[in-house]
Order: C-alpha cells, then structure tokens, then sequence
C-alpha cells in the first residue's frame, strides 16, 4: 500500500492504515519494532510531524506501545487498548 498524496484521507491516517495492515498480516509481530520516524520519512516521503501523528494514531487505538529511549513496538495484543 502506497501513500497516495491526492487522496484526500490525511496522509497520518494513510501511513497509520499501512502500519496497521502489516500488523493485521502478520508481518509485524506483537513485540516487534515498528518503523521509526526517520524511515516513515524516508519510506513514505513524510513530515517527521506527520509520522509523529501516525505513530500517536497507532498508540491511541492500542496497536502500538511506545518506550521511551527504546522505540515503539507492536502491543501484546494489537488494536485491544490492552
């Protein structure tokens, strides 16, 4: 899934719906590390700001966790706030 920058979906909820259907997938596991910033940018030819906002996304609905000095994993159990 590519970020379609016409769409007029904010792009945060675009890279935020790619992250989450690799999750879904199975390609990204609970605990492993998701994609940082710096390759959200690089990747989907983003703002910092707006992979901060995808990430932030992803936590609010329970999909990822975010440790601090360490960087942000999929959760125990994605998508549950739990």
């Amino acid at each position: 899934m590519d970020i379609d920058h016409f769409d007029p979906t904010p792009i945060y909820k675009q890279v935020a719906r790619v992250i989450r259907g690799r999750i879904k997938s199975g390609e990204l596991k609970p605990r492993d590390r998701i994609p940082s910033e710096s390759q959200m940018v690089a990747e989907y030819g983003i703002a910092r700001d707006t992979a901060r906002q995808a990430v932030a996304l992803l936590r609010s609905e329970g999909w990822v966790i975010t440790l601090p000095q360490r960087g942000t994993f999929v959760a125990l159990q994605p998508g549950t706030d739990a």
